[in-house]
């Protein structure tokens, strides 16, 4: 309007009306609000004005997902947002949506986000939905309260009615007992027992067990460097894992960690520096990226079969893969059709498989639902033997890490503590310098 040549009393009016209604949408903090958002989620500055197509994959997740967050919508709908999230930024978005006034409807399989955000949990599962007031924590305590109930009731009521039924089957024939045993059958038609449908929420038999118990010398790192396109990932990296370490990689660069992991397994080699693994090792990968393991027309059975080095039986097969809930015909199932959450399930049956003592696992909760992960979580709990792994899964690193391992591009930090107490201490730190 401000270019028009002819510029008249009317489009003065105009042009305060839009300015009015540019200020009402906040539009002069437009610019500012948006790169809050990306450095909020972990886009630096020197990327806010790139190109789109300029960034890696990890970073477009991100900057979609503050292009959702941006303009104070009325509601916002995400479906599953942590995914490509280091922890940190999950915990910033965290924050963002407990100040957000507005409606949000969210789809998750990260537990400490949902216990955090969510007020409400929509339960999708008997063909029904069902409303519960609170997080997620307490949907899941209620449901399986309600389910026990139901089953202690159901449990009752049958024993009442054979108790009914042999009455009447005994006296019904007797004119003395007869009143009772009519009594008794009006009783018998009252007892409603609930039909308790199967529920569609299934849970993996995930057990990892050693073939090897291993010695005391586990893996020792020293001095290890590696770089990508001119950036350092990491630098001189020194570490000793003790026996029974279950370490949790955190750090604000993914590519980082991946490249350490494959550096261990021989898939990448590092810039500078060595490691060692202990003789009596045995060692299990999940990676990120699998696909290369699947581009294959096989039976689940046969590509399971080939990474056995024992027993080779088909049922000895199928009891593997039956534990990751493919029964049946499925495990005849070809490799090339898997969904992502099926790859990974069958990624940890080849793992249970191998029956190593050291398992290193590169988001291993990727593309699994919720069940998948509980399961997945309590058997690392459990796993006697070594596990370095990276998530960003609050939830399932607070509980399986004993020691914690920040690395940067300029250093590292290395803490025997669980997530929750190394993020405390980092905080105090960060206070103090500040």
């Amino acid at each position: 309007v401000y270019a028009k040549t002819d510029f008249s009393e009317e489009d003065g009016n105009r042009a305060a009306e839009l300015e009015s209604e540019f200020a009402e949408m906040d539009g002069w903090n437009a610019e500012s609000d948006a790169a809050a958002l990306l450095s909020g989620l972990g886009v630096t500055e020197s990327e806010h004005y790139k190109l789109l197509k300029e960034l890696n994959g990890h970073q477009k997740v991100r900057v979609l997902l503050a292009q959702a967050l941006f303009g104070n919508p009325d509601i916002l709908i995400l479906d599953e947002p942590t995914n490509d999230l280091d922890i940190k930024t999950v915990t910033w978005l965290e924050d963002f949506l407990l100040d957000f006034k507005n409606t949000v409807i969210v789809v998750s399989h990260d537990r400490h986000f949902l216990d955090t955000v969510c007020t409400h949990i929509a339960d999708i599962d008997f063909s029904a939905i069902s409303l519960f007031t609170g997080n997620y924590a307490f949907w899941y305590q209620s449901s399986q309260l309600a389910l026990t109930q139901r089953s202690s009731s159901n449990k009752k009521a049958e024993e009442k009615k054979k108790e009914l039924q042999a009455f009447i089957a005994r006296f019904s024939a007797n004119a003395s007992k007869s009143k009772q045993a009519t009594s008794r059958r009006k009783l018998l038609d009252k007892i409603n027992i609930d039909e308790i449908k199967p529920s569609t929420r299934k849970y993996p038999g995930i057990i990892f067990t050693q073939n090897r118990i291993a010695g005391d010398q586990i893996l020792q790192i020293e001095g290890l460097s590696k770089s990508s396109g001119g950036n350092a990932l990491f630098s001189k990296l020194d570490l000793f894992v003790n026996k029974g370490d279950k370490i949790a990689f955190v750090g604000p660069d993914s590519l980082a960690i991946t490249a350490l992991f494959k550096i261990l397994m021989g898939e990448e080699n590092a810039d500078s520096g060595e490691f060692k693994f202990g003789q009596t090792i045995t060692k299990a990968f999940l990676p990120n990226e699998n696909n290369t393991y699947f581009d294959t027309n096989e039976s689940l059975i046969d590509w399971l079969r080939k990474y056995s080095e024992g027993e080779k039986d088909e049922v000895y097969m199928r009891g593997f893969l039956g534990k990751m809930l493919f029964s049946g015909e499925e495990s005849f199932k070809k490799t090339n059709v898997l969904s992502g959450g099926e790859k990974v399930r069958c990624m940890i049956s080849r793992m249970m498989l191998n029956g190593a003592n050291l398992l290193i696992l590169d988001e291993p909760t990727n593309h699994l639902d919720l069940e998948a992960i509980i399961a997945f979580n309590n058997a690392l709990k459990e796993f006697p033997g070594t596990v370095l792994f990276t998530s960003h899964d609050h939830k399932f690193v607070n509980t399986v890490a004993n020691r914690i391992l920040e690395i940067r591009p300029d250093g590292y930090t290395d803490k025997l503590m669980t997530y929750d107490e190394f993020a405390d201490w980092k905080s105090g730190n960060e206070l103090t310098v500040a």
